[in-house]
């Protein structure tokens, strides 16, 4: 039993490991897709695509997967046409969760999503059903290193910036989406240390869930973080 116990530990921690890695090639392709749908696919003249590129590199990324976020935002995959779509539903505890997809195939991304959903005591809703809980902004983190905070705050501030907060070790800038570019082209010409920028939809409000359903909740998470066509999850979960 001891033996079978160890196997299960071990298979544990391997899972929980490849969920992170999982999670983190996908924050890596949605930057490289992000980046290359902007600025183009070559990164000799798109600085944002080189920068996810040599980061995606940098965590051991495949090259087929970087090349394939490229193509994906570029039209360059043969005989391919990908879809933009967002599912809206609720999980345990009545949490709002929007997902991001991208897709060839937008029945079987309805199939996988509407499963992952129902499997994990959530359910799929109509479109709009949580969209109204969420603000779009842009998300700007900043490193505070050797930073001057009021330095930084007044160039977010006069580059169009709503709002800056600290926490630990870095600054978060906030923007509205069409002001989002701006910021964070005019803090990276500044050579502020940007960790990371991107647009994504913030919750009006917060849900607290009880144990129970935090963990289904973060099963969840998993589940559609599992699936290829998924590029972003958002949700409410305080």
């Amino acid at each position: 039993m001891a033996g079978h116990s160890k196997w299960k530990n071990i298979q544990h921690r391997k899972s929980a490991q490849d969920a992170k890695r999982g999670r983190l090639f996908m924050k890596m392709s949605k930057d490289i897709f992000t980046a290359a749908k902007e600025g183009g696919g070559d990164p000799d003249s798109n600085p944002a695509l080189r920068t996810a590129i040599e980061k995606a590199r940098a965590v051991n990324m495949p090259n087929e997967n970087i090349e394939r976020a490229i193509k994906k935002a570029t039209g360059n995959l043969d005989g391919v046409s990908y879809e933009e779509i967002t599912y809206e539903g609720y999980g345990p505890g009545g949490v709002a969760v929007m997902v991001d997809v991208l897709t060839d195939n937008k029945n079987r991304s309805a199939s996988e999503i509407r499963h992952a959903f129902s499997k994990h005591g959530g359910n799929l809703g109509e479109s709009g059903c949580v969209a109204f809980m969420f603000d779009k902004k842009g998300v700007i983190t900043v490193a505070k290193n050797d930073v001057d905070e009021d330095q930084l705050m007044l160039d977010a501030l006069e580059a169009g910036a709503e709002e800056m907060e600290t926490e630990d070790d870095v600054y978060i800038i906030t923007t509205e989406p069409e002001a989002y570019r701006a910021v964070r082209d005019a803090l990276r010409e500044k050579q502020y240390p940007v960790e990371d920028a991107e647009l994504t939809m913030v919750p009006k409000t917060t849900a607290s869930l009880s144990e129970e359903d935090a963990a289904k909740m973060e099963k969840l998470i998993d589940a559609l973080e599992s699936l290829d066509d998924v590029q972003d999850i958002y949700h409410n979960m305080n």
